[in-house]
């Protein structure tokens, strides 16, 4: 359990947007550049039918082509941005309900989440109880507890898998592959990946551009939280005392990238979570590690890894 909440931090960190400037600067040369490109596509369609009737009609219907999947991808991308928001936007909402303790606030934030997951087969289950029981409770706090309880703790284990299984692979790569551009590389994929399965787990849209502002988001959170530092008592809950020491640089190398990896996804899961932890702690990095890499170490010759 962690005892120091970072949540009013974290959430003050996220909520800061870009100054009038710079939203302006984005805005004026994303908007010139989508001008430019317009103009261009348009002169060389018009030169073409000018020239040559057939090149240009299969330019124009290529252009049409290229604008509409250029529309859907863009309209993809907002849904994503939208569900992240929804996710973040419903998380405030719980929070909000159990300081309040009003038990009406509960309730519908509860119907919010419950409604996120109507499509979701494997939940059914879990929320018709949780209709059944939340008609029955009068208090702020166990509603909000049921809710995740039935609705987010199964969750959260798909999650912790995915850390775990991202994990267990930068470290092998790691510790198997003697080139430090494969590395980064494998990280930079395992941990974009674990992203976005995460996200999707908790109800959020996969989408390039979403992944990459929930990567930003995540290491925001991290750099708000001091969580980037890695100490010698995590690598030693993780390899075992003194193992560690006996084996090669590269296996070392290996725990402390499996070891951010596991803290990436941490952030990640309280990020895309719609409720803040509160039946269950956080998980803790040494825990996932230690789960990730079973098997994959030396064991020492009292047995212990």
């Amino acid at each position: 359990m962690v005892t120091d909440d970072p949540a009013p931090l974290v959430a003050r960190v996220l909520a800061r947007r870009a100054s009038p400037v710079t939203r302006a600067a984005l805005w004026v040369f994303s908007t010139l550049f989508t001008f430019a490109l317009s103009v261009a596509a348009y002169d060389f369609v018009t030169g073409l039918l000018a020239r040559n009737a057939v090149l240009g009609w299969a330019a124009l219907v290529l252009t049409g082509a290229a604008v509409a999947l250029a529309l859907g991808m863009a309209a993809r991308e907002w849904a994503a941005f939208w569900r992240l928001g929804k996710l973040e936007e419903l998380r405030l909402a719980a929070a909000a309900a159990r300081a309040s303790g009003r038990a009406e606030d509960a309730r519908a934030a509860v119907a919010r989440v419950a409604a996120l997951y109507a499509a979701r087969p494997e939940l059914t289950e879990a929320r018709a109880r949780l209709a059944a029981r939340g008609s029955e409770m009068m208090d702020a706090d166990a509603l909000v507890d049921q809710a995740e309880q039935l609705l987010v703790l199964p969750l959260d284990a798909r999650a912790r898998a995915e850390v775990e299984a991202a994990a267990r692979q930068v470290a092998t790569v790691t510790a198997l592959v003697p080139l430090a551009l494969a590395d980064v590389a494998m990280a930079l994929f395992a941990n974009l990946r674990m992203i976005r399965r995460i996200a999707e787990i908790y109800g959020g849209r996969s989408g390039g551009f979403a992944s990459l502002g929930l990567m930003r988001r995540v290491f925001t959170y991290l750099v708000a939280t001091g969580a980037v530092a890695l100490t010698d008592d995590l690598i030693g809950s993780v390899a075992g005392g003194g193992v560690l020491s006996k084996l090669s640089r590269r296996f070392g190398e290996g725990v402390v990238n499996a070891a951010l990896t596991a803290r990436v996804g941490v952030a990640a899961i309280e990020l895309c979570r719609p409720l803040p932890f509160h039946v269950a702690g956080r998980p803790g990095v040494s825990m996932l590690v230690s789960r990730a890499l079973a098997g994959l170490w030396p064991r020492g010759e009292d047995g212990k890894s």
